[in-house]
């Protein structure tokens, strides 16, 4: 490409640099060929475009050396001795312009740009300065026109580099860390040793060098101070991201332990069943215990507090029962007054939780359940009703046990019967609502349970429902009872 040997070497020492450069990053490449015929390639194509831009340069400034040998002006030693003078005394704006015109060779297009102004601002600006420049001469008895003062500063101004600079600039640019390409620098050296017309191109380019040295080293130096200020930065953000990791560790093995669990209590319904109620059981008691502890602290705001969801879900139950008498069963007589407003508002979550329109889901923020429908009030009230019969069937399970061992086996005939075998005194009206049937009759409901668990024989069970559409029925053994679906009276 470039069809000149020497450039060709200067190439191909690129190429070679450039690989020493990126040896790091070429590790895993397979074929090393490629990357060497593209970049070889490249440094080729840059290295005829810069070949092409030098001899136009030449070709000016040789045809510019002629038009001025033609006509030498002797007054140029007269100018450079007070030239940094006066371009001490333009302001800044006016200075910047002339130097990268004259000086640096830009054009006005490239002066715009870097100015951030307009092209003919910029060309207005260099004629600006170079007219006070004549003025600064003039009264020093410096008589010049404009025209021959830019043609003697484009001409003269810019002198030849002293022989070893492009070296000691290349290395300077090394210990500041920057990365100045060979094949630029091998160019500067060779440019030092060009003819007379090709001095002002040479001191161009060990300008340019020069200042992409000291442009680049302040940018690495910049750039390390950014880094090491994303590094303090990320110091306390690695922690928290150890933290997170070490959070995300513990709930993986947490859900893997509950999706282990989950798949025994599936396997055991029964079990399921028990630790349900268990759970449920156990979440009115917190429950209980922080609305008790509430209502005793000093602050305790009663306006707010009546406001409370359970609180009035519990007052709209307790005065549907006062409308609908026939809705109640002696069984809720023994509820806990301390905890009766805990428990109706339990009874109120249990029937969201079996309604369709919370199918699937848990329940948890009692603002969202609404108490408006006659089905809504129903649901509750038969929640209430199980939760008082599931309160009762320990005391009858004990009892029916001693009346066994007392009569050799034999089951009562009724379960007034059992009257005396209770620790406690409780209400006749209770036992006087269930009866003794055939355990067999409850097959269903039993389903669910782990067959060791099952009840043989007989078992004690409610006479009737009080709503047949909602509530739950209970079976009681001498060692066990068991609750149905929502329903289960109608099986």
């Amino acid at each position: 490409m470039v069809r000149d040997a020497h450039l060709a070497e200067d190439v191909t020492q690129g190429v070679f640099v450039a690989l020493a450069q990126n040896a790091r990053q070429l590790t895993d490449r397979p074929v090393l060929s490629g990357w060497l015929h593209r970049t070889a390639q490249n440094l080729a194509a840059n290295t005829v475009r810069a070949d092409v831009r030098r001899r136009v340069r030449e070709q000016e400034a040789a045809a510019m050396n002629d038009l001025l040998s033609a006509a030498p002006d002797a007054s140029w030693e007269h100018i450079a001795l007070q030239l940094d003078a006066a371009l001490g005394e333009l302001t800044e704006p006016d200075r910047d312009a002339l130097l990268l015109r004259y000086f640096e060779r830009k054009s006005a297009q490239e002066m715009a740009q870097i100015l951030g102004i307009s092209d003919e601002a910029a060309q207005k600006r260099v004629n600006r300065a170079v007219e006070r420049l004549r003025d600064y001469f003039s009264k020093r008895n410096v008589t010049i026109g404009a025209s021959g003062l830019a043609v003697l500063i484009s001409t003269n101004a810019i002198q030849a580099a002293p022989v070893g600079l492009a070296v000691t600039i290349s290395a300077a640019a090394v210990i500041a860390g920057t990365a100045i390409h060979t094949s630029a620098v091998i160019a500067a050296t060779k440019t030092i040793a060009m003819t007379t017309l090709q001095k002002t191109l040479v001191t161009v380019t060990v300008a340019a060098l020069a200042g992409a040295g000291i442009y680049e080293a302040r940018q690495a130096a910049h750039l390390r101070d950014q880094v090491q200020t994303f590094q303090q930065q990320q110091a306390p953000l690695g922690e928290q991201i150890r933290q997170l990791q070490t959070s995300f560790a513990d709930a993986t093995n947490r859900l893997a332990n509950l999706l282990a669990e989950n798949a025994r209590l599936n396997a055991n319904p029964h079990q399921l069943e028990l630790l349900k109620l268990r759970g449920e059981v156990t979440i009115l008691r917190n429950e209980l215990v922080k609305r008790k502890a509430a209502s005793q602290a000093p602050n305790h705001d009663s306006a707010s507090d009546e406001e409370a969801p359970y609180k009035r879900h519990a007052k709209l139950l307790t005065q549907y029962f006062e409308e609908n008498p026939n809705a109640r069963i002696p069984e809720m007589n023994l509820l806990s007054k301390d905890y009766l407003q805990s428990i109706y508002g339990l009874a109120v979550i249990l029937a969201a939780q079996n309604d369709p329109a919370y199918h699937g889901k848990h329940v948890i923020d009692e603002d969202l359940i609404k108490l408006e429908t006659n089905e809504e009030y129903r649901r509750a009230a038969s929640e209430l009703r199980s939760y008082a019969e599931y309160s009762v069937a320990p005391m009858v399970c004990d009892a029916l046990k001693s009346f066994l061992q007392a009569n050799n086996g034999a089951y009562p005939t009724s379960v007034s019967d059992l009257q005396p075998f209770f620790t406690n005194s409780i209400d006749a009206a209770i036992l006087q609502r269930y009866e003794i049937q055939p355990a067999s009759n409850f097959s269903q409901i039993q389903s669910k349970y782990d067959s060791s668990d099952r009840i043989s024989g007989s078992v004690i069970t409610p006479r009737a429902a009080v709503d047949a559409d909602f509530d739950h029925r209970i079976i009681i053994g001498p060692n066990n009872y068991m609750v149905g679906e929502l329903g289960s009276f109608k099986q």
